[in-house]
């Protein structure tokens, strides 16, 4: 039960940065790449900030070659998040994002030769099934090529980001490692494009993206990640765009569906049928 509520909870930080920074570039009047520095310098600070009240001497302050793929993957999702949001509509980018995450991830269990019994199979096509149905824009124009491909780039980044942080001896460590130097990138990327502007609120909703939802979320979901089988991590991921809707409708005023509704349940089933398996 405690592991189901913390994957909840981290599940939920996720679909928050979903509606952070959709609001963001829109409402917020920031420009994507300044939401995206924003974001991930406050996630560096706050995750600073943690590791000085632990206090906890480590062994070692050199990167690790695991830190260091996984500040290049947290650089590519964040930077490849924030830039697909600039042409693509919420609900196409997510389906792009978590498809190509699961993609990733499931990929990388056959690799490994992990096994996947049959029924995480069905139960992930059932949400992945599910997805399809609520997001997939019916009699529209196809998605922006641009923004697609940018959005599937996210998608890998995050599904590497997740697959390195299954090994990491000390999660909130490894987490605090891998914003530090992507924020640091970033600084001199501001050099060249100057620092972040935009309306008050949207710089608030990049605050709190970077401080909470991702260095808070990604730290624990680290933390919850080696008691979780890849395939599972991936399926549970398959939620958040249900839930980002549901903040959408509660915050930003979308609407709720019969179809949304009937959608989740297939998502949300699917992920029940691959994780009672997996019990």
């Amino acid at each position: 039960m405690r592991i189901f509520l913390l994957t909840a909870l981290t599940m939920l930080a996720f679909a928050a940065n979903s509606v952070l920074n959709k609001f963001g570039v829109t409402d917020g009047g920031m420009e994507p790449l300044d939401f995206a520095m924003l974001r991930l310098w406050s996630g560096a600070l706050m995750l600073l900030l943690l590791i000085w009240l632990r206090r906890k001497p480590t062994t070692s302050q050199t990167p690790e070659t695991g830190s260091l793929i996984g500040t290049a993957s947290l650089l590519v999702y964040v930077l490849g998040f924030s830039l697909a949001y600039a042409t693509l509509e919420a609900g196409v980018g997510a389906l792009i994002l978590f498809g190509v995450v699961q993609l990733t991830m499931f990929m990388a269990a056959a690799l490994t030769r992990e096994h996947i019994p049959a029924l995480q199979y069905v139960g992930c096509g059932v949400a992945f099934a599910g997805l399809v149905a609520l997001l997939w824009p019916v009699g529209a124009e196809a998605p922006d090529l641009w923004g697609a491909i940018l959005m599937a780039a996210a998608g890998v980044g995050w599904g590497v980001y997740t697959l390195v942080g299954r090994g990491a001896a000390s999660p909130l460590l490894r987490t605090e490692r891998n914003f530090r130097y992507a924020a640091l990138f970033m600084g001199v990327v501001a050099i060249g494009i100057g620092l972040p502007v935009g309306a008050p609120l949207g710089l608030m909703c990049a605050v709190a993206s970077g401080a909470l939802t991702s260095a808070l979320g990604y730290a624990l979901w680290y933390r919850v990640l080696p008691q979780l089988r890849t395939t599972i991590a991936a399926t549970a991921q398959l939620t958040v765009p249900v839930i980002a809707l549901g903040g959408g409708a509660l915050f930003l005023g979308e609407e709720l569906t019969l179809r949304f509704a009937l959608s989740s349940l297939l998502v949300l089933g699917g992920v029940g049928l691959a994780l009672r398996k997996a019990r």
